[in-house]
């Protein structure tokens, strides 16, 4: 498949980009920064720069493409406005893309725990504004799925994944979370499904055919 990621330059996105790549997809990248630009092509990525606070329409940006991850993020440096701009507006921008170019598929990394909002009031701002671009995409009419890992950490991932419906609050490596995106992208059957993603005892194949097959 064509496929672009909004946020590539992000850790998850760019630990996802190699194993894209070595799948045989063939993977666009928006960013913000033109200095990212070289490093996402020395990763075979096609770079776009392009600012999704800033412009209304990122069709152009997204290209004609067969899916889309939204991965990108204000960061835990930004203030709440920003987390309005960037995790539910560029979201949902993304999905208006999808539409005026004929895409179907619209993978987003989301988190667990967004229906009890905690921690301090900026967080609480991020959570409110991820649970509100999820709910858009379920409401979209794409062919979505919502990938809700838990406390992402940068220890090495080793393939072994618990997914289900309200899990037990846990972490997970960032590999992990590319290896499972990843397979998500390859398997039409996680169409239309969303799940918590948290560090366990299955590999990943199994743990996804477990969702599928309940």
């Amino acid at each position: 498949m064509k496929i672009t990621i909004v946020g590539a330059h992000g850790q998850i996105a760019m630990l996802l980009h190699p194993i894209l790549i070595e799948r045989g997809h063939n993977v666009r990248g928006i960013i913000r920064k033109d200095e990212q630009a070289d490093h996402l092509r020395d990763f075979g990525v096609e770079p776009v720069i392009a600012d999704i606070e800033k412009l209304d329409d990122i069709s152009g940006a997204v290209g004609n493409v067969d899916a889309v991850l939204f991965a990108a993020g204000a960061g835990p440096g930004s203030g709440a406005v920003r987390k309005w701009t960037v995790d539910r507006d560029g979201a949902i921008k993304l999905m208006e893309a999808c539409h005026k170019n004929g895409i179907d598929r619209y993978v987003i990394i989301s988190a667990m725990g967004l229906d009890k909002p905690r921690g301090s009031e900026v967080f609480r701002v991020y959570q409110k504004a991820k649970a509100e671009a999820d709910e858009a995409l379920r409401h979209s009419g794409l062919d979505y799925t919502i990938v809700k890992p838990g406390r992402l950490t940068d220890e090495p991932g080793n393939g072994k994944v618990s997914i289900g419906k309200n899990l037990e609050r846990g972490e997970i490596p960032r590999e992990d979370v590319a290896e499972v995106l990843a397979e998500v992208f390859d398997n039409p059957q996680t169409i239309e499904m969303e799940f918590d993603l948290v560090s366990g005892d299955q590999s990943i194949s199994e743990a996804i055919s477990k969702i599928i097959n309940k």
